[in-house]
């Protein structure tokens, strides 16, 4: 299998347990998992923010005025995408606590999940795209050695 090239800023916003998450997005998996996710090359910013900054992103772009775990700006998708994903820590290790999953696991899913977003999947569209982005996203994290994330 032939992956994408990516050109990957990680980055870490000031929270309390940054520590933690720094530890399980390790760069070379961070870039493994996007890759992983990617039909054309790429240009990503990956940023971990804590709960007031997600909470003020997702206020701002989605005027939802709370913390979400993952939130895609996609700028372009040819010739290269170029998007930034923001996921907000404490949601995203509350969420992995919920499901049983490890918090290495669901930044992995949440990072496939919003490198799909980055090139026009959308599963709020419609069921059966919801069904398609879920099916495809567990492929992938399959491929990637992990579990359905959808399995009950």
């Amino acid at each position: 299998m032939t992956l994408n090239q990516l050109s990957l800023s990680l980055q870490f916003g000031p929270f309390d347990t940054v520590a933690e998450h720094r530890a399980a997005l390790p760069r070379h998996k961070v870039t493994r998992w996007i890759r992983h996710a990617l039909s054309t090359d790429a240009e990503i910013t990956v940023r971990i923010v804590g709960a007031d900054e997600g909470q003020r992103l997702n206020r701002e772009y989605r005027k939802k005025d709370y913390a979400t775990n993952v939130l895609t700006f996609d700028y372009s998708q040819e010739p290269v995408v170029t998007a930034d994903l923001v996921l907000c820590a404490p949601v995203v290790a509350r969420e992995a606590q919920e499901q049983n999953k490890s918090l290495e696991e669901h930044y992995a899913h949440l990072l496939v999940h919003g490198t799909l977003h980055a090139q026009g999947w959308d599963h709020e569209t419609s069921a059966e795209d919801a069904d398609d982005m879920e099916s495809y996203e567990t492929d992938i994290m399959q491929e990637l050695g992990f579990a359905d994330p959808y399995a009950k």
